[in-house]
Order: C-alpha cells, then structure tokens, then sequence
C-alpha cells in the first residue's frame, strides 16, 4: 500500500500533467526575471494564449522580483500552470514571511508589485506557510 505522502506527490503530478504546465527552480538573480517572463511567454504561445501575455508576464516578474528581493538568498521556484477556466502563476521562495500589500507613495520607486498584481489577478494570495505567493488570471471564452 502506498504512504498517504507518495499519494499526494502522485495526485499532484497528475494534476499538473492534466492541467499542462511548467515548474521551474533557480537560485535568486536579478537576470532570472527576464529568463522567467521569456519561459512563460513561449508557453502561452505554445497554448495558444497569447491574449494573457501582458498580463501573465507582468505578473511573473512581480512575484519573481518580490521572492528574490526579500527571500532571503533562498532558492525562488516558479510555477505556471493552465487549466480549463484559468492561468495559474505561484512563486515559492522558502520564507515564511508572507507577501503583503504595501502603501507606496507618489514618489516611492518600490511597494506597487502586488498592487498590479492584484488589480490584473483574478484573485491572488499566499499559502497558508507564507512561502508560496499566487495569482490566477482568467482564461479567455474559448481558450479551454
């Protein structure tokens, strides 16, 4: 019989192969959040979504930029994955410092990330641990 851990890996790769999608892991590099925005363009291209690429990219490099500037030097991982009504982009960064809404102010050149987010997002949040950051944007009528 398996362990209730080696299900829950299973189940979770079957979702991701059912679901289509990518998983990629890097160490924290300010050139990693162009390298980021190229993958996640290429694979709305590849499905055929490239009505979500402003919006799909602007929020990667959001979440990628957040998790390197305030993880900690811990390894950032970002997640994109598709399924049939939405777009799913998590950013993981090993902290347990969860991302947070900041007041920036007019002459603040920082602080509006999660901001821009949240206004292109569906809905967004943070894991329960607080080291997974996430967003989801709605897939267009007729994408699925």
């Amino acid at each position: 019989m398996a362990s209730p851990t080696s299900v829950a890996a299973a189940a979770a790769a079957w979702d991701l192969a059912r679901e289509g999608g990518f998983e990629v892991d890097f160490l924290p590099a300010e050139h990693r959040i162009g390298q980021m925005r190229r993958i996640t363009r290429a694979q709305l291209r590849h499905w055929d979504l490239t009505t979500l690429t402003d919006d799909a990219t602007l929020a990667v490099s959001e979440l990628v930029t957040n998790a390197i500037k305030h993880g900690k030097g811990q390894p950032v991982g970002l997640r994109v994955r598709r399924s049939a009504y939405e777009l799913r982009i998590e950013v993981t960064d090993g902290t347990a410092a969860p991302a947070r809404l900041r007041s920036a102010n007019a002459a603040d050149e920082n602080g509006r990330g999660l901001f821009l987010v949240a206004a292109l997002a569906k809905e967004w949040g943070v894991s329960p641990d607080g080291t997974t950051t996430w967003c989801s944007l709605a897939l267009p009528d007729g994408s699925s």
